[in-house]
């Protein structure tokens, strides 16, 4: 078979097959995640002008956006898509190099409102778009995110497999829906190497392009069934090294999901590990920012590409800033939100510790990307001391992950300034108890 029918003929059997409580939990954290995400990327810039785009979608469909204003199911998609991945606090799956929420909640939720699904059905909707888009992201390898940005291309076949199971397609209208997917796949890297708005944007394409794609092969549209192992397919035109030959052998089993990384602080992922390790010294030590003479991070490649301005000028260029994360966090204790308020920006102690703070590639840290997301993180003080610290993972990975106490605090954190306290609680009620008979947000 090729894979277009590999997942699609899983997909034919994961309408007959039972979740366990604990998938479904792992789901609900999903979205509780999702949810923690979306609030502050409607407060930024890029989100609010992309609304003003797309008005004359907004205010009549059968969607919602998170905030509640009607829209088309597609214009749902794409700027809660958006929406989700602007603040830089969504969801990963380390192996697959993806963030996968934002994109495939996104589409399920604008299908589910668009056809009246339950909350059951939207969980189910949503596991089954993780559990495929995961594994495609697997498929394809480093190679992929060496220019690709996976968030975008992979995000996409998230979004057309959770939209095709809610829109009730067939087993080869599923496959079809996934082939036309994989010709909407997009987002380079190249977009966030300098500062630009465009990066959300990715995501909110691939909730949209997914979600047309399952409505297209709905309505009999038909895509190549080859086109992940084709000549001129996805894996050899944006991989090269695409390994297809075990993506379905754990479905049903090995449940990607519950395996998620979910954001501890406010930024790029890869900076996390150093991060962590940073205020783990801090801790240990009792150091004092001020007290600081060098710090240098040792990490793997992608985190250098990516998180890769060493002076950022702006509040972007800054999330993707391990030398302002670290700085930030041993100044201030953390980094949140507020780390990246023009007055933190100009922080003057920030910006003369981030001067002394250095980066390096460790080839031994790289080997074990992307399965693990390690820094070294070497603090020398002012009285000559020399400090070591080997973060193995970040806080909220699968070997240290955020409890439940922890992931609601994080959409209390997140959502309440931007829709109130006691509308936080009611929605945080609603996500726990999706599965049981509740309506969707």
């Amino acid at each position: 078979m090729y894979v277009t029918q590999v997942f699609a003929q899983y997909a034919a059997q994961y309408r007959e097959q039972p979740l366990s409580q604990h998938v479904l939990h792992h789901a609900r954290r999903a979205v509780i995640d999702w949810y923690a995400s979306v609030f502050p990327g409607f407060e930024t810039q890029p989100v609010r002008l992309l609304i003003e785009a797309v008005a004359e979608d907004l205010d009549r469909g059968s969607a919602r956006l998170a905030t509640g204003r009607v829209a088309t199911a597609r214009t749902a998609a794409l700027i809660n898509g958006a929406a989700a991945h602007a603040a830089e606090v969504d969801d990963s799956f380390r192996d697959a190099m993806y963030h996968p929420g934002a994109a495939t909640i996104a589409a399920a939720l604008a299908a589910a409102q668009s056809c009246g699904a339950d909350g059951l059905a939207f969980l189910r909707a949503v596991v089954l778009g993780y559990e495929v888009s995961t594994r495609i992201g697997v498929a394809m390898g480093r190679e992929h995110y060496k220019y690709w940005h996976n968030t975008g291309t992979v995000g996409t076949f998230g979004a057309a497999a959770s939209a095709a199971y809610l829109l009730q397609l067939d087993e080869a209208a599923f496959a079809h829906a996934l082939a036309t997917a994989a010709t909407f796949a997009a987002g380079l890297q190249q977009a966030f190497r300098m500062d630009s708005m465009s990066k959300p944007f990715h995501p909110g394409r691939a909730a949209e392009g997914g979600l047309l794609a399952a409505q297209l092969a709905a309505r009999g549209i038909t895509g190549s069934l080859d086109i992940f192992e084709g000549e001129a397919g996805f894996g050899r035109a944006m991989s090269g090294k695409a390994d297809w030959s075990h993506v379905g052998e754990t479905l049903g089993r090995d449940f990607n999901i519950t395996r998620l990384t979910f954001k501890n602080h406010i930024g790029c992922g890869h900076a996390f590990p150093a991060i962590d390790g940073a205020l783990a010294l801090q801790r240990q030590h009792g150091i004092d920012a001020a007290d600081v003479e060098q710090v240098h991070v040792a990490t793997y490649k992608p985190a250098l590409d990516i998180a890769c301005y060493m002076n950022p000028a702006t509040d972007n260029e800054a999330r993707f800033s391990i030398p302002f994360v670290v700085a930030t966090a041993l100044v201030h204790g953390s980094v949140r939100m507020a780390a990246y308020e023009p007055q933190r920006l100009a922080d003057p102690r920030t910006r003369a510790l981030l001067e002394r703070v250095s980066v390096s590639v460790d080839p031994e840290i790289d080997a074990g990307f992307p399965g693990r997301r390690a820094a070294r993180v070497e603090i020398t003080l002012r009285d000559g001391r020399r400090l070591v610290h080997l973060q193995p993972n970040r806080k909220g990975d699968p070997e240290q992950p955020l409890d439940d106490p922890e992931l609601e605090s994080k959409l209390v954190e997140l959502a309440q300034p931007v829709i109130g306290a006691d509308a936080v609680r009611t929605l945080a009620a609603r996500l726990w108890s999706l599965d049981a008979g509740q309506a969707l947000p």
